[in-house]
């Protein structure tokens, strides 16, 4: 079986084939990857846009050897003539009674393959009698899912009506921090689910590049912070990015796509997709977030299982600090890492907090988060009669003070205190480290520009 290896795919040169089962060396993603041959036979990534949604379906475990077929034989026919790159995530979940296949081709290309693999499903199971109904299974993120559905139920209604099918959607209750994706079950004859697929992705499509424009309107919002690496992606694949990403301090996996991140739906985005890849050391930032007291317990979760998650999804330090007084209604919570890491981590104990219900259901949660500063860039953070703090104020909705009276600690830094929803706490860090870096910037031009005394000679 071919699995597809990016370098070989860029320049088309012919990858030797490597038996079914062996791990790809270097990319630590453990799913079985077919692509479509290049010219001289060897795996080429297919031509389509980077940020293009694929197509995720459920498919039974037991279906999953015909669909790839003698020694990949059905699935290379599949990849060959859809143009298209399909990876089957044989290893995920063992002992599933189901297996994801995530498609990855033009809208035409998803569809052609979609409706292969449900014939050779449907053909499996009228040879097999194993069972007697192949529903279409498509996994879509949680936040597309009540677009699809519409208002009162009116899109997935008339989908329906027009492909004489019968659509249903997996419960809230299923989903969990770490996975978002919901289950949208299709039944029909094949070809009604096949165009009931063609509407559903359209829907699904639609709602995702109006996320990914706002997206792009946000990004100026948050100096410093690769929203597009974050992790809050509608499709799951942990795939190395192109060698293109290895200048970035932190690149995006090339088959993830961003979400709009907002402090109103934050919360339902914010999972893990598999890997961030870091080639470049970014700086380590410190965080000191201030959480209820009584929340301690829950974040910290049974035997520290819940804090351990976070700190390897979010890829940063997590630290409770010990409570100076017992009756402190706040404890400090020590947050190191990048600023992609303190996002995630930062707006994971929001939504943890929120989930939990240390604040009511109308109640927004609002938290108190310090930062460093050095104390010659503490001036230029409050601004010339207060003006740049009442500016960062206004911009981020964020309460910012610099205390005053401040003794600055054995690395000359000081204090700043900002307090608001998750989306205004963020926003006003991004600037004030935005602030803190210009300085920094104008100090270094500053001691290169001074003459150094020339030595006395002897």
């Amino acid at each position: 079986s071919y699995i597809l290896d990016e370098e070989a795919g860029r320049d088309g040169g012919v990858r030797p084939q490597v038996p079914r089962g062996a791990s790809k060396m270097g990319t630590g993603s453990r799913e079985q990857e077919f692509g479509q041959p290049g010219a001289m036979g060897g795996p080429q990534w297919p031509r389509h846009r980077q940020q293009e949604v694929p197509l995720r379906i459920l498919v039974p475990t037991q279906f999953v050897g015909a669909i790839i077929g003698k020694e990949g034989l059905t699935i290379k026919n599949i990849t060959k003539q859809t143009q298209s790159k399909v990876d089957i995530h044989r290893k995920e979940n063992a002992g599933a009674t189901e297996k994801a296949i995530t498609i990855h081709s033009s809208k035409e290309g998803c569809s052609q393959a979609c409706r292969m693999i449900l014939e050779i499903m449907e053909k499996e199971a009228n040879d097999t009698k194993i069972v007697e109904e192949v529903p279409l299974k498509i996994l879509a993120h949680n936040s597309l899912v009540g677009r699809l559905i519409g208002k009162e139920g009116r899109n997935l209604k008339k989908i329906e009506q027009d492909t004489g099918t019968k659509i249903t959607i997996s419960s809230l209750q299923d989903l969990t921090i770490y996975n978002q994706e919901r289950t949208i079950t299709v039944r029909g004859v094949v070809e009604e689910c096949c165009n009931a697929e063609v509407e559903i992705m359209k829907k699904l499509r639609e709602a995702h590049e109006n996320d990914v424009a706002s997206l792009n309107q946000q990004t100026n919002m948050m100096p410093g912070l690769n929203l597009s690496a974050l992790g809050i992606f509608s499709s799951g694949l942990s795939v190395l990015p192109p060698a293109s990403g290895l200048h970035g301090s932190l690149s995006a996996p090339a088959n993830y796509s961003p979400l709009l991140v907002t402090h109103k739906n934050l919360f339902s985005y914010i999972r893990s997709q598999g890997c961030l890849c870091v080639f470049q050391t970014a700086e380590q930032e410190v965080v000191y977030l201030f959480i209820p007291t009584p929340a301690v317990g829950a974040l910290i979760g049974k035997k520290g299982q819940h804090i351990k998650e976070l700190a390897h999804y979010a890829g940063a330090s997590i630290k409770i600090a010990a409570a100076d007084n017992p009756d402190d209604p706040e404890r400090m919570v020590i947050i190191t890492g990048p600023p992609e890491a303190q996002f995630k981590a930062q707006g994971r104990i929001y939504g943890k907090l929120k989930e939990e219900n240390f604040f009511t259901a109308k109640e927004e949660v609002k938290l108190g988060a310090h930062i460093k500063v050095p104390s010659t860039a503490a001036g230029r953070v409050i601004g010339k009669g207060g003006k740049t703090v009442n500016e960062l104020q206004n911009l981020t909705s964020a309460e910012v003070i610099v205390p005053r009276d401040q003794t600055p600690d054995e690395n000359d830094e000081v204090f700043v205190k900002i307090i608001g929803h998750f989306f205004a706490s963020q926003t006003a860090q991004r600037k004030i480290r935005e602030i803190v870096q210009q300085v920094k910037q104008q100090e270094r031009k500053h001691q290169q520009t001074v003459p150094t005394p020339s030595q006395p000679s002897k």
